[in-house]
């Protein structure tokens, strides 16, 4: 593997202040590209970008709120004033609110929608104006969004997070044939990662439990490693190489798929 696969090529990253944005961005700055790291939690967003920095990293960070189509412009902006263009876009930023249907909350499921599939049509808007031809950047790339295992998996108490992630899958397919037929030159697809044990994964560990579907957040673990055929969790090198994958040139001839990273639990 070329560890310098990305080399000249600069990245801008949603929701990577911590948990799998935050490996997504150490492993693209690895591969050589220049990396913003944009996130609405300024402090750890700091936090991260200096201590990649610190590394000898090309890593800087940005304020973000993906639902703010003001913000999408200023971070797109900021990043090609820092780095000198976009060539990579990765729609990480997403949010889970788990619930029975019968006790859904509205309001939970409107902030999922807003974050996970406003926020990644605004992505894709901004990210395609700004690469295509005559764009800010106007050289092509490729864009990343990040759905779930839950967009192909019918697992109890996440029915809203599962629709939101079904949503990416199709504004990435429809971005892709866009792209394409009007000759944009950027490459679109998506993720879904199996569970990591993140603060957001084990979160649902623990609400599954509180819902009443299993006795201990061990049993809910246990229950999904069970499903899953690799029988194991993924890990954020998992997703993250994969993400390095899509964006590299080994990747050239791929847009409009959905690559599973769930350890065949999806299939």
């Amino acid at each position: 593997m070329n560890t310098q696969r990305l080399q000249g090529r600069t990245a801008l990253l949603t929701g990577a202040a911590r948990g799998l944005g935050a490996g997504m961005a150490e492993a693209l700055a690895r591969a050589g590209a220049s990396v913003m790291i944009a996130d609405v939690l300024e402090n750890t967003g700091l936090a991260t970008a200096t201590a990649l920095a610190s590394e000898g990293l090309p890593v800087d960070f940005v304020s973000l709120d993906v639902c703010d189509e003001a913000q999408w412009l200023a971070a797109i902006s900021f990043t090609q004033e820092r780095y000198g263009g976009l060539d990579i876009l990765v729609n990480n930023a997403g949010v889970e609110e788990t619930a029975l249907l019968t006790e859904l909350d509205p309001d939970a499921l409107r902030r999922m929608l807003d974050v996970n599939v406003v926020g990644t049509a605004l992505g894709l808007k901004h990210g395609l104006r700004a690469m295509r031809p005559g764009g800010l950047a106007g050289r092509g790339g490729a864009i990343v969004n990040i759905a779930s295992v839950a967009a192909t998996i019918a697992f109890p108490a996440i029915a809203g997070y599962s629709a939101t992630k079904s949503a990416v899958d199709r504004l990435t397919r429809v971005a892709a044939m866009e792209s394409g037929r009007l000759g944009y030159g950027v490459r679109v697809n998506c993720l879904y990662p199996g569970l990591v044990p993140t603060d957001m994964g084990m979160k649902l560990a623990t609400d599954v439990v509180q819902a009443g579907l299993f006795e201990s957040t061990d049993a809910a673990v246990a229950a999904i490693v069970g499903q899953t055929p690799l029988a194991r969790l993924g890990t954020v090198r998992d997703v993250a190489d994969a993400v390095v994958f899509l964006c590299s040139d080994e990747a050239g001839f791929i847009t409009g798929a959905g690559l599973p990273v769930d350890g065949g639990m999806g299939m």
